[in-house]
């Protein structure tokens, strides 16, 4: 290995190189393309680093002068590109590298500058990538290698395009690096058509996919699923936890509810700006929020040291998904959760999701109040706390505590001060048992009343329930059924209450305009007589769903037609026939005259730009201008007598342009045209003093 880079691993911690990373740095395979298929969190990002560093280093271990870019990395998204960037930074940070990003979201013109100025190796995203190569500020000329980071992901993206254009501009002898999770067949074709003799390599086989993490199947009833993110979250209470959802919509509710119930939150999702993205990660990486709600576009290559928690609010998709989440916790060596949230109408989907990803979860329930309350005493007697040794100042304080209180009245405070500062858990109902029907009450004794609307008058029990509890002044339990007949409709009152909605109609029993109230009987039994929309006069006819269904033949064979027979008559009258034409009779001269032969028309004058009338002027030859006789508005036709042209009127009393009578009009002066003045008339204009410039104000 490059001794630059090794101090660099050194001074970060890297006692061992992960399988994928000695894979890579293989001496025989200095030189190779690479196509390379790992787990998430196995450290792919130092080690495509490692692999490209003695095609891009000097023997020294050193970059030249920067100018144009030697390696090219190829990100899907933004923060998995600033996130590369940073590894990069450190790992190359001993041998003089300058590393440019070029991501979308950002300020094209200051990534530009940073091109211009020169970078050894540049990461970016593929849209804003070929940008910069269409615009001219990416030179490919000098690439010596190719690195395409979550390839899979980027095709699952639409970037194919994007892809091969970029790899299509790179000189044909780079070395080209496939880093993906999974090896589709569209990876496949794209590396046969881009790469060299490509060597496969994989490191999925050496362990179980995920080992690190525990998955968890929590069932909670459909009414609980948020409450049971809570209880899961406090339960936990870890480092940094991130929870997953669908739509930005989910996302921007739960961050909502978090932060009402006290948790430090930050939210990621599409519709959030390149900015606020990376100030969201920097407050989790920071320790400023420890819950990070977001959508899949958190789901891949983000890395965050301290996360250990992984909840599924609403289950992905497909098992791609469900993996790449997962992911985010477990890496490197460390632990960590995935907790599926699993209402019951999601489990099949649930167990099919984890079948498919051939991972196993543990089957249980959400975690109640009393788990987590006894959760946070463990922790509270577990804390390194009690280890330390006491200060003199915390002794005189402990002191003049014990000389107010006694022990038991200051241990309750201490754990009353330190639940005040966890959220109270969520009671959650049991998942298995299905919510009971309320059972209505007995009615108890009742009496009938009829009021005087029915069907005829389109009486409904929706209308007629308010009605008798405001008009009447009736309670609405103490009313019961509601029948409505043909004429009239008949309702069921408590015995206790008919005396009271008598007295309050008085002598007339009016319960509103055109409505009445008598007492009654109950109301007349036997079928329900037929609504008279349901059909032209007709009963809607009942389908008899016990019966044998009649069974269709579908074994008989179909009978053929004769073509070759003609046709039978139809059954229609015949159409009567057409009436024949009129046979067509020149004109007698003798009864009519002789025929006069049409004129021709006239042929049409050509038209020029100019009016008709003005096109000869008096130096040209021409007469005055003429005007018709008569008023304008009357009748056309006159002699035409020399003067002075209608302004903007013709014969008939139209507008202007109206067969070139109408003068044309002088366009009007502009106010902002500082060169022409109002000059009255009959009034000579004043000459200007010093040439064409406007006269200066005096002070």
């Amino acid at each position: 290995m490059i001794q630059t880079l090794s101090d660099a691993l050194a001074e970060r911690g890297y006692d061992t190189l992960t399988p994928v990373q000695t894979a890579v740095t293989d001496p025989e395979l200095s030189g190779s393309d690479l196509l390379v298929s790992a787990q998430t969190g196995s450290g792919k990002t130092v080690g495509f680093g490692l692999a490209i560093g003695p095609t891009i280093l000097d023997d020294d271990g050193q970059f030249g002068r920067a100018a144009a870019p030697l390696a090219l990395v190829v990100a899907p998204t933004r923060e998995l590109a600033f996130q590369v960037t940073r590894e990069l930074d450190w790992l190359y940070g001993k041998t003089g590298a300058r590393v440019a990003s070029c991501v979308g979201g950002m300020d094209m013109r200051d990534e530009r500058r940073t091109l211009e100025r020169g970078a050894h190796i540049v990461v970016g995203t593929p849209g804003r990538l070929r940008d910069h190569i269409q615009r001219g500020s990416l030179d490919m000329t000098e690439l010596r290698a190719v690195v395409l980071d979550e390839a899979d992901e980027m095709l699952d993206l639409g970037f194919r395009e994007d892809l091969e254009f970029m790899l299509g501009e790179a000189p044909e002898e780079r070395r080209t690096l496939l880093f993906s999770a999974t090896v589709p067949p569209m990876i496949v074709k794209l590396a046969q058509n881009y790469q060299r003799d490509a060597v496969r390599v994989t490191t999925l086989a050496e362990k179980g996919q995920h080992a690190d993490i525990a998955y968890q199947a929590l069932r909670v009833a459909q009414q609980d699923a948020e409450n049971a993110i809570i209880n899961v979250l406090r339960y936990h209470d870890a480092q940094n936890a991130i929870v997953f959802a669908n739509t930005r919509a989910t996302v921007n509710r739960l961050t909502a509810r978090f932060a009402n119930r006290g948790f430090s939150v930050v939210c990621l999702s599409g519709e959030l700006s390149q900015t606020e993205r990376t100030h969201a990660l920097q407050a989790m990486r920071d320790g400023r929020a420890r819950v990070c709600v977001a959508t899949d576009v958190a789901a891949r290559g983000i890395d965050l040291p301290n996360l250990e928690l992984v909840v599924h609010a609403e289950l992905p998709s497909n098992f791609e998904s469900l993996l790449h989440r997962s992911g985010r916790t477990g890496r490197a060596g460390r632990k960590g959760i995935s907790a599926l949230i699993v209402p019951p109408k999601v489990a099949k989907k649930a167990e099919r999701l984890l079948k498919m990803a051939k991972v196993s979860a543990e089957w249980t329930v959400a975690p109640g109040a009393d788990e987590i309350l006894r959760r946070d005493e463990e922790r509270l007697l577990n804390d390194p706390t009690w280890s330390e040794a006491i200060r003199e100042d915390e002794s005189e304080f402990a002191k003049r505590l014990l000389d107010l209180h006694t022990p038991e009245a200051i241990a309750a405070a201490y754990l009353r001060l330190a639940r005040s500062r966890h959220s109270a858990p969520e009671e959650l109902s049991d998942p298995n048992t299905r919510p009971e029907r309320k059972e209505r009450k007995p009615f108890g004794p009742s009496a009938w009343v009829a009021l005087s609307v029915g069907r005829d008058d389109r009486a409904e029990a929706r209308w007629i329930l308010p009605l008798l509890c405001r008009a009447g002044g009736l309670d609405k339990d103490s009313i019961g059924a509601i029948r409505v007949q043909q004429n009239e409709t008949f309702v069921e009152l408590t015995e206790a209450a008919l005396p009271s909605l008598m007295a309050t109609l008085g002598a007339d029993n009016v319960l509103d305009e055109n409505v009445t109230v008598r007492p009654a009987e109950a109301p007349p039994q036997g079928p329900r007589p037929p609504r008279d929309d349901r059909g032209p006069g007709k009963p809607r006819q009942k389908r008899d769903f016990d019966g044998p269904r009649p069974k269709r033949d579908f074994d008989s064979p179909r009978p053929k037609r004769d073509f070759d027979s003609p046709r039978p008559p139809r059954d229609e009258a015949p159409k009567a026939p057409r009436p024949a034409p009129k046979e067509y009779k020149p004109a007698d001269p003798e009864t009519h005259g002789p025929a006069k032969k049409r004129a021709k028309p006239a042929e049409a004058p050509r038209r020029d730009d100019k009016p008709r009338g003005f096109d000869k002027g008096p130096k040209a030859g021409g007469g005055k201008p003429f005007k018709p006789a008569g008023k304008p508005g009357g009748k056309p036709g006159g002699k035409p007598v020399p003067g002075k042209a209608l302004a903007g009127k013709a014969p008939g009393g139209k507008g202007p342009g109206a067969k070139g009578f109408s003068k044309p009009a002088k366009p009007r002066a502009s106010a902002s045209d500082t060169s022409k003045r109002f000059t009255p008339p009959g009034k000579p204009a004043a000459p200007r003093k010093g040439g064409s410039q406007p006269p200066r104000r005096k002070p």
